[in-house]
């Protein structure tokens, strides 16, 4: 028995290679994603990963900027978003593709053997969307790219956020450290004037106690706010992924407010519209829906699938090759209009949400600039009245007192109030830069980072 070679005649393998070519050449007119081209949205100025270096190395004090952004550097978070963005730019290239070609081949098995004419078919078929098909897939793709995008967005401001605040704490209980330091040595100087006036006659035995036990009370406040600060030394470096007990340079002397935008009420709104990423999400998700829309009208019109065959049946060489076409018979019109219906209902769903988002805005861009007025007059206040006061009343109290006119009492109580004004004097700074930070971020600023002149118009 002699098997015959089933590659026989050269020439059609020449015709084969054509029609593939032809076919490739097709799919590669085919338009391209939306947007093909751009340069990826995934990566971005802190797309770089923790590499171990040390992010305050010669640093004298723990600055804002360099904490935000070595935590916008170093977030797996971000990260993991990139990776989700890089996804759907790929997911986007690949919509508009067209199917891989179907190359077939049949023999027939008897005509292997003997003296018969050998039998043999090859086929390739194509299958090509109606015109527009394609693109809308693409575009459709594309915006939820997009949409991915900024919701990288979104995390990098919460994320910035977080720092800053971060920063602010970390300086209130630095100063809180200082204030306790500072009154303590007050205190131990008012036991010892207690115990001279003891001494002379002039007060009571109580005086000196008392001020032991206020030295005491400082003492465990001071062992709190450590504690405190270790809590947020911590938080910190594990928002750094850093060791958690991996020293920070101290904080600034001084508490830098956090970059605010400086305009009126209604740029502030204009602003947050035009920059807010949740609504750029949104109006994202809403360009899908559109293209899902026109993709499932486009439903309604058939597909090709061309066709090249060879058949070796057929003893004419011009009754051996073989092109057709098929076309789709869209007759399912139920199950296309519901396509359409969904797709619209979506479309009006993301409209909804954009203008729910947009009431949302203005309430978070109102309430953030009120808060940030009403602090500012705080700030004022005890800066200029509050603090200055509780001295003045705390110098009159010790004077008072060597000179017999007030028990020590009083002074104690000056004492505790001038600490507590002090201390509110701080917490009132910092709240000032949290709230900064907040209208930084509820108008689409990078919280805690240098605000430009071109990001404010």
């Amino acid at each position: 028995m002699q098997l015959r070679d089933p590659w026989p005649a050269p020439p059609w393998r020449l015709a084969l290679l054509l029609s593939c070519s032809v076919l490739t050449a097709c799919r590669l007119a085919g338009p391209g994603p939306a947007g093909a081209g751009r340069a990826s949205v995934g990566a971005g100025p802190d797309a770089l990963a923790a590499d171990g270096a040390e992010p305050f190395a010669g640093a004298a004090h723990l600055e804002r900027g360099a904490l935000v952004e070595a935590a916008l550097a170093r977030s797996p978070e971000l990260a993991a978003a990139r990776a989700a963005v890089a996804a759907a730019e790929a997911t986007a290239r690949a919509a508009p593709a067209l199917a891989d070609p179907m190359l077939g081949y049949a023999l027939a098995p008897l005509s292997v053997v003997g003296d018969a004419h050998l039998a043999q078919r090859v086929e390739l078929r194509q299958r090509v969307p109606f015109p527009g098909k394609r693109g809308l897939a693409g575009a459709a793709a594309t915006a939820m790219a997009e949409a991915h995008l900024a919701e990288v967005e979104v995390a990098r401001l919460e994320l910035a956020e977080l720092a800053s605040s971060l920063h602010d704490d970390y300086y209130l209980v630095g100063r809180a450290l200082e204030i306790n330091a500072h009154h303590r040595a007050l205190v131990r100087e008012l036991e010892e004037s207690a115990a001279i006036q003891y001494a002379i006659g002039r007060g009571s035995a109580q005086d000196p106690l008392q001020a032991r036990g206020e030295h005491v009370m400082l003492d465990r406040e001071r062992v709190a706010l450590e504690a405190e600060r270790d809590v947020l030394t911590a938080a910190i470096n594990g928002l750094l992924r850093r060791d958690p007990a991996a020293p920070l340079p101290p904080p600034p002397p001084a508490l830098e407010p956090a970059p605010a935008p400086s305009a009126s009420r209604d740029e502030l709104l204009a602003m947050a519209l035009a920059r807010r990423p949740q609504r750029q999400v949104v109006q994202a998700a809403a360009r899908a829906a559109v293209a899902e829309v026109r993709m499932a009208e486009r439903e309604a019109y058939p597909d090709l699938e061309l066709m090249a065959s060879w058949d070796s049946m057929w003893s004419e060489p011009a009754h051996q090759w073989m092109v057709g076409v098929m076309l789709d018979l869209p007759l399912g019109r139920g199950r296309r209009q519901a396509a359409r219906d969904a797709a619209a209902a979506t479309v009006a769903r993301r409209r909804h949400e954009d203008a729910r988002l947009v009431d949302a805005i203005r309430v978070e861009v109102e309430r953030a600039h009120r808060r940030v007025v009403e602090v500012d007059r705080l700030l004022a206040l005890d800066e200029g009245e509050r603090v200055p006061l509780a001295r003045d009343r705390l110098d009159a109290a010790r004077a008072g007192f060597v000179a017999g006119r007030d028990d020590f009492a009083v002074v104690v109580a000056a004492e505790q109030a001038l600490r507590e004004a002090e201390r509110e004097l701080e917490r009132t700074r910092a709240e000032r830069s949290r709230r900064r930070a907040a209208l930084a971020r509820a108008v689409g600023l990078i919280p805690g980072l240098p605000i430009t002149e071109g990001e404010v118009r």
